[in-house]
């Protein structure tokens, strides 16, 4: 059984930093692309980043630059370090082994001074 488990959100102040986790079990993580994405209430979910399982890293325009997706295979974790944070990235946020449709329960980020 897959679970996948975010934290490290939290209340930021305008040009703050938080990093997200996600750890993941059941499932063979190294072997897989993983996705944050975010979702706000009332919408859709939409992809932040993802990260190939060879490194390869891609973006939202909205977030380039601001944010940094990585992950350690050893640990079954894949992060989001966002900084720069702007009232807009306020939203729940997901990671997802891509295209599985497995979910976890999500990470709250709000911003606001």
């Amino acid at each position: 059984q897959v679970q996948l488990v975010e934290s490290g959100g939290g209340l930021v102040q305008p040009g703050g930093s938080l990093r997200l986790s996600c750890g993941a079990s059941g499932i063979i993580f190294r072997q897989w692309t993983w996705d944050w994405y975010r979702q706000y209430p009332g919408k859709e979910r939409e992809l932040v980043a993802g990260i190939a399982n060879f490194g390869t890293t891609n973006y939202a325009p909205s977030v380039r630059g601001r944010f940094t997706i990585s992950r350690d295979n050893a640990k079954s974790t894949v992060y989001l370090q966002m900084n720069s944070l702007k009232p807009e990235d306020t939203a729940v946020y997901y990671c997802q082994p891509r295209g599985t449709g497995y979910w976890g329960q999500g990470t709250q980020v709000t911003v606001s001074s």
